[in-house]
């Protein structure tokens, strides 16, 4: 009667100890998991942060906008792509308001409301990235069918992938 007993123990100490070992590697995965997430928050507002852009000036004429940004910040900007353009204008057309997100384009914005890069400068070092000091110019495109109103103040929001933004009124 006494094994008995003693094999009751080792396998209630042997099942306390594998649950023990359960719980504790799932505590650390759960926290190495929640330590990588939080560094990767971390490291997007630390970007976010050291982005700034401004638009320093603006040329419109009926379809055609040019915009030139400035990186005043710390960060690269790469991916136009994912950049995001707005702009709210008075149509010809009406005089009704529009509202348009623009989409990026690699070659000429010969679309209707489109948008490209026609330049950067000065673009020495890491060409085609839109370093901190340099100025991009910014080809946008509206639709061909419903042009701007040139008496009506307009205006243009650029968003960087990670969100920080910029945004100025002007003239159509």
């Amino acid at each position: 009667m006494g094994a008995g007993s003693i094999i009751a123990a080792i396998v209630a100490v042997a099942a306390i100890l594998i649950a023990a070992n359960v719980v504790i590697t799932g505590g650390l995965y759960m926290t190495d998991t929640l330590t990588s997430s939080i560094k990767e928050v971390q490291d997007a507002k630390n970007e976010q942060l050291k982005t700034e852009i401004e638009i320093s000036n603006i040329t419109a004429n009926g379809t055609c906008i040019d915009v030139t940004l400035c990186n005043t910040g710390h960060e690269q900007i790469r991916e136009y792509s994912q950049m995001d353009l707005i702009v709210h204008y008075r149509s010809v057309n009406g005089g009704d308001m529009r509202v348009v997100w623009l989409p990026y384009t690699n070659g000429t914005p010969d679309d209707d409301d489109t948008w490209t890069v026609t330049g950067i400068s000065p673009d020495m070092i890491n060409p085609d990235i839109f370093d901190p000091d340099e100025e991009m110019i910014i080809r946008i495109e509206v639709d061909d069918s419903d042009p701007m109103k040139y008496e009506y103040i307009n205006w243009l929001q650029i968003t960087t992938p990670n969100g920080v933004s910029t945004s100025k009124y002007f003239s159509g």
